[in-house]
């Protein structure tokens, strides 16, 4: 079994990084990063904070993108053309088929990932030019360039002399040799001149990309599973749908089930059923500084559901499931703590790549359980 779901992760990563479509997501999320860069120099305040905002969600759109356009031609296209029939005839079973299917994806989203994250990590490291004053760091600029023509010149080697297919070849390169830059890069300053690698190496900023990873995994695995029974249109429509609706969890049902909240702890407050308490929160800033706030909140005395009236245990329930069902994007979002100085807990990525990873078995489940059914000859 696991030599079947090796072999056709191994199919399918390879057929995905061969797709013209990454190579285009991939070159058009290079030019706006980098385009960040200059643009970010306009703002009134921190011009790293916006720098930071546009790199992470140029990352996590074009991630997104190619979710969905990869997860429907590697799935949805075989069923549509019957390929997946002769793999499945093998014999294979259907869940391993689509776990690898998946694996595949995840894979070649990862090497998307990792080489956008580097891209940005290397303008990042830049940073912002305010004044014309301010020196370039010829150290990004040199290696970030040199890694770019050195990548190019072995993709177009490897298609001509080996029949090597570019876009695949021009990734792995650049994605090795940019990482090369990115450590050569944390070894100097501005000006070439010696120091500690982790002087500048920004681990906070790792993890925030890794939590953008975890939810263009999740959506890999959605695209999966919708793959499995609509074509690529609707396909890409409900990824995109779901995308939307997971930046959004929080502003349409948690604040609608906050409001609530509220609602029911007035009227327990009128019943006289409630007491203050004081809440204590700690904030752990990069600095190294520690802010405590103290905050008195109302407790009720009772559970909250008993002040609800009419319809709103039913509303409730809903806006609960509906919370409860659609991935919410915004708990893996963590580039607001990131520009806010905000030191981002250990436990709190383990918390949320547990929540990503319960996510994708879902999803995956889903998938399993639509394709077990689906006529493929």
């Amino acid at each position: 079994m696991f030599e079947q779901i090796i072999a056709i992760t191994r199919n399918t990563f390879y057929e995905s990084i061969r797709q013209p479509i990454m190579l285009v997501v991939l070159l058009i999320s290079t030019v706006m990063i980098i385009l960040s860069n200059p643009l970010s120099a306009f703002t009134m305040a921190n011009d790293q904070r916006m720098l930071i905002d546009i790199g992470m969600a140029t990352v996590f759109m074009c991630g997104a993108l190619l979710a969905a356009f990869i997860a429907t031609t590697v799935l949805g296209q075989e069923i549509e053309n019957r390929t997946a029939l002769t793999v499945i005839s093998k014999p294979v079973g259907r869940p391993i088929f689509v776990l690898g299917k998946f694996f595949g994806v995840a894979g070649a989203l990862a090497l998307a990932t990792l080489y956008m994250s580097l891209v940005f990590m290397l303008v990042e490291l830049h940073s912002v030019l305010q004044t014309v004053r301010d020196p370039l760091h010829l150290p990004v600029l040199t290696f970030g360039i040199g890694a770019t023509i050195i990548g190019i010149i072995a993709a177009v080697w490897c298609n001509y002399f080996y029949n090597k297919v570019f876009a695949s070849s021009v990734i792995c390169f650049m994605t090795v040799l940019l990482g090369l830059a990115y450590f050569f890069s944390l070894m100097f300053s501005h000006d070439f001149t010696p120091q500690p690698i982790f002087t500048s190496f920004k681990g906070q900023l790792w993890m925030a990309l890794f939590g953008v990873f975890m939810a263009i995994a999740v959506l890999t695995a959605i695209a999966i599973a919708t793959s499995t029974r609509l074509g690529q249109v609707m396909t890409l429509a409900v990824t995109i749908g779901v995308f939307l609706g997971g930046l959004l969890s929080d502003w349409y049902f948690g604040q609608k089930i906050q409001a609530m909240k509220e609602i029911w702890l007035k009227r327990a407050s009128v019943q006289d059923l409630t007491h203050s308490e004081e809440f204590i929160r700690t904030i752990h800033r990069t600095s190294g500084e520690i802010q405590t706030i103290t905050e008195t909140i109302q407790v009720a005395d009772v559970p909250l559901s008993d002040m609800a009236m009419g319809s709103e245990t039913l509303m409730y329930y809903l806006l609960n499931i509906g919370y409860s069902v659609v991935p919410n994007f915004q708990v893996l979002w963590l580039s607001d703590a990131v520009t806010q100085e905000h030191i981002i807990p250990s436990s709190y990525l383990l918390k949320t790549t547990i929540y990503g990873v319960f996510c994708i078995i879902f999803a995956l489940s889903a998938a399993i359980f639509l394709f077990q059914r689906r006529e493929v000859g």
